[in-house]
């Protein structure tokens, strides 16, 4: 088996919220000045809560981000947004590490997932939209985004701080790839124009297609039922932070992609051009 290669690029944690924490990964586009978060969060409650686990490929700087913000020991919470490898990819790992934990995520997960689970059932709490859990200090609300690529897809609020971690909603690459010195944190930093063709070509063709086949008054219904739980700052992940100054903005583009035709995606003849690049032709 071919050995996966660690990320050249390494972003330290950022802090989006007093204790809350996302730890990042960042993967580089093809052929393009873009790069892609792979983001999971650190809550640093009095009952520490995971949010997601990372990949596999970034295994060793994840455990190292995620332990440098908290004891294993005392993580209390496991929260799995859904079982896409991006945010499943270092649970075993984790399970192991925190034998305090428990795992919150939906029934969905549990049944499709079932034969990679390595720890006992008990240690399992599933949660659907509108059920919370208390996490000593406060209670976390569980709201499923109105955009997913997969069903068992639940973000979760921190009604404390206001944060919601949206799960893949909001999807959108940064500016600069390798090499790049640093990436933008905040979607304050993207210019306006790249940061709408960024959510649709994500959003249409990487994420969430069936939202060219969704009635838009429909969707904008959903859209709203979410947005009125008073999020001031959203985090997913495979966007930068959205902060406070930009949360309408950000709700109005997503709502805006429903029955959106979707832009072209690179074919064969972009796929040739990289490969003869890579390699040198």
């Amino acid at each position: 088996m071919e050995t996966l290669h660690e990320p050249t690029y390494h972003k330290a944690p950022t802090e989006v919220a007093p204790g809350t924490y996302q730890v990042h990964e960042v993967q580089h586009a093809l052929g393009q000045p873009l790069s892609v978060y792979l983001n999971s969060m650190v809550i640093k409650a009095k009952e520490p809560v995971l949010v997601d686990t990372g990949s596999v490929r970034n295994r060793r700087a994840w455990l190292e981000d995620t332990f440098s913000l908290v004891d294993p020991t005392d993580v209390r919470w496991v929260f799995v947004s859904h079982e896409d490898p991006d945010h499943v990819g270092n649970l075993a790992e984790v399970m192991e590490l925190c034998p305090e934990a428990n795992l919150v995520c939906s029934w969905a997960i549990v049944e499709r997932f079932h034969n990679a689970f390595e720890f006992p059932l008990s240690r399992c709490r599933w949660a659907d939209d509108g059920c919370s859990f208390d996490v000593g200090d406060r209670s976390l609300v569980v709201i499923r985004p109105p955009a997913y690529d997969s069903p068992t897809t639940r973000g979760v609020l921190d009604s404390s701080t206001g944060v919601y971690w949206a799960a893949d909603a909001f999807a959108t690459p940064v500016p600069g790839g390798a090499g790049a010195p640093q990436l933008a944190s905040d979607v304050a930093d993207l210019d306006p124009e790249f940061w709408q063709d960024g959510m649709v070509m994500f959003g249409l063709n990487a994420l969430t297609p069936w939202l060219q086949m969704v009635d838009p008054g429909r969707f904008s219904i959903e859209v709203s039922r979410v947005r009125r739980q008073g999020m001031t700052t959203i985090t997913s992940g495979h966007s930068p932070t959205i902060g406070p100054g930009k949360i309408d903005e950000a709700w109005d583009r997503l709502s805006s992609l429903a029955g959106m035709s979707p832009p072209p995606v690179p074919d064969q003849a972009v796929l040739d051009l990289i490969v003869a690049a890579t390699n040198g032709v």
